[in-house]
C-alpha cells in the first residue's frame, strides 16, 4: 500500500514534486502565451475571465505552489507536494464515484511515452468495476498544427487509452504513440460518440488537450499538468474541469506507478 507520506516522499526523490524538471523559463514563457490567448497553450479552452500574465502566474502559485514573484525569471521551477496529494485525493473520488455510478469512461493522453502506463492501470481498474472503457473513432485521421505545420495524425488506442500516431508510425499497437497537446483527438472521439449515438462518457480522464477538450464541451474531466500548463487550472478555477493534478509530466514512466496505486487504493479500486 502506497500511504501518503510514502508518496510524499517519492514525488520529491523522482522529480515529481518539489524541485522538478520544468524550468522558470517555460513557466512564464507558457503563461505569456495563454495570456495572449495562443491556442498553443490554451489547448481546447476557451477561458471566460480576463487572464493577464499576473493573474495566471498568481493562479499557479496557488494551484502549483510556484513562486508568485513575478521578479524571479530563471531556475528551476517548484510543485508543492501537499498540492499534489490532495489533488490525487480529489481525483480518486471522481474515480470512485465514476465506478460507483458504473458510468462509461473516456481516457486519452499527450504523453504516451511517459503517462500511458498510469491511465492504462486506472482503465483496467475501473473496467473491472463496471464501466464501459469507451474507444470512439479509433482509426480516424485528424490534422494537427505542428511547428513543422500541419500534419495528420491517426487516432489509436491502447490499452483504452487514447492517444494519435503520426504518418509514418508503420505498426500500429506497437509504438507508444506521439506527443501533443492538441485537443482535436478528443474532439474526433466525442463528435464519433455522437455520431454513434453513445455512449457517451460520463468521466474523461487525461492531460494536455484531452482534459481542457473534453471539459469545454461539458464533459467532466480530470488529470494531470505540469507547472507550465496553466489552461487546465484555468479551467478548474472556471468549472470546465474538475480536478488538476499538478506533477511534472516529463519524468520516466515508471515513476507514476506509485501515483496510481495511490489513486486507486483511495478510490477502493485496488485489484
Amino acid at each position: 500500500m502506497v500511504t501518503a507520506d510514502r508518496l510524499r516522499a517519492h514525488l520529491l526523490t523522482a522529480g515529481l514534486a518539489g524541485v522538478v524538471g520544468t524550468t522558470r523559463e517555460q513557466s512564464l514563457r507558457s503563461y505569456r502565451l495563454f495570456a495572449a490567448r495562443d491556442p498553443r497553450v490554451l489547448i481546447g479552452l476557451d477561458p471566460i475571465g480576463a487572464w493577464g500574465e499576473r493573474e495566471v502566474l498568481a493562479l499557479m502559485a496557488d494551484r502549483c505552489g510556484a513562486a508568485a514573484d513575478p521578479g524571479r525569471t530563471s531556475g528551476p521551477e517548484i510543485i508543492d507536494p501537499e498540492r499534489t496529494l490532495a489533488a490525487l485525493d480529489a481525483c480518486a473520488g471522481r474515480l470512485a464515484e465514476a465506478a460507483r455510478r458504473r458510468v462509461p469512461v473516456l481516457l486519452g493522453t499527450g504523453h504516451p511515452h511517459r503517462l500511458l502506463g498510469f491511465y492504462a492501470a486506472l482503465a483496467d481498474a475501473l473496467s473491472a468495476a463496471g464501466c464501459e472503457i469507451l474507444t470512439p473513432a479509433q482509426g480516424r485521421c485528424v490534422d494537427i498544427t505542428t511547428r513543422f505545420g500541419l500534419r495528420t495524425a491517426t487516432l489509436d488506442y491502447v490499452r483504452g487509452v487514447g492517444l494519435v500516431r503520426g504518418a509514418t508510425a508503420q505498426r500500429p499497437g506497437c509504438e507508444p504513440g506521439a506527443h501533443t497537446h492538441s485537443p482535436l483527438p478528443v474532439r474526433a472521439a466525442l463528435a464519433a460518440a455522437v455520431d454513434a449515438g453513445g455512449p457517451l462518457p460520463g468521466l474523461v480522464i487525461g492531460d494536455h488537450g484531452w482534459i481542457c477538450g473534453a471539459g469545454q464541451l461539458g464533459f467532466e474531466s480530470v488529470g494531470p499538468a505540469d507547472v507550465n500548463d496553466p489552461a487546465p487550472f484555468v479551467g478548474q478555477v472556471e468549472g470546465a474541469v474538475s480536478v488538476v493534478v499538478p506533477v511534472d509530466d516529463g519524468v520516466r514512466s515508471d515513476y507514476y506507478l506509485p501515483l496510481t496505486r495511490y489513486v486507486l487504493n483511495r478510490a477502493c479500486l485496488s485489484q
